[in-house]
């Protein structure tokens, strides 16, 4: 286990990240199972971040993330704070954006592909939309009816269904049926679809020409 995660952490963090995606949606109404899932994202996220970059510097600000969020997420579910758990929350999508930050310099480190960074796009892409999802949460916390949808419109939004809507924001798909109405919601989804575009502009057609050069040299 530890030679397959030091050869390919990418594709395990993308593993993780997909398996989340189909258990989240039977374990969100629960406040256990909320808070396992939110706790061991953050382990991977983190490790992650060591394996790529082993800079003292990156496992330091990624640990100073890791560490508070995972207290303030277990506090707030267990102990009954809700009002913690927008910074739990916001250290959360920092750490996510700082991963696929530490993850696109790894990618981008060389002009060589290998498998592991072919995984790294995968696990960067669902990285940046776990952060999206993150701040969205924080957004509709700190400004109430931030988001709308066509089931339940008044209610807040869930966190299955803002994950959703961040996936089909970032990959310009824009399916769904969740929208943005405050002014704050709305100036938060631009960023996000400006980094999906630039995220797929400059990182994801860098890999594909160092790709197809490297085909063209055999």
């Amino acid at each position: 286990m530890l030679r397959l995660l030091s050869r390919h952490p990418s594709a395990i963090l993308l593993a993780v990240q997909v398996l989340s995606i189909l258990l989240y949606p039977f374990m969100e109404n629960t406040t256990g199972g909320r808070t396992l899932f939110g706790v061991f994202g953050i382990a991977v996220a983190s490790l992650a971040v060591w394996v790529a970059n082993r800079s003292p510097v990156v496992k330091w600000i990624s640990w100073t993330l890791a560490i508070p969020a995972i207290g303030f997420s277990v506090y707030a579910n267990q102990a009954g704070h809700p009002e913690l758990l927008p910074l739990a929350y916001l250290l959360e999508a920092f750490l996510y954006f700082y991963t696929a930050y530490a993850l696109i310099t790894y990618m981008l480190s060389d002009r060589h592909v290998t498998l592991d960074e072919l995984f790294a796009v995968g696990a960067t892409f669902t990285l940046l939309a776990w952060g999206f999802a993150f701040s969205s949460l924080v957004c509709q916390q700190w400004y109430p009816g931030s988001f709308t949808a066509a089931v339940n419109p008044g209610n807040p939004r869930t966190w299955v269904e803002l994950l959703f809507f961040s996936f089909s924001i970032l990959s310009g798909t824009g399916l769904g049926d969740i929208l943005p109405i405050t002014s704050q919601a709305r100036a938060l989804v631009m960023l996000e679809m400006f980094t999906g575009i630039m995220y797929i502009a400059l990182v994801v057609s860098r890999l594909v020409g160092l790709a197809a050069s490297k085909n063209e040299s055999r």
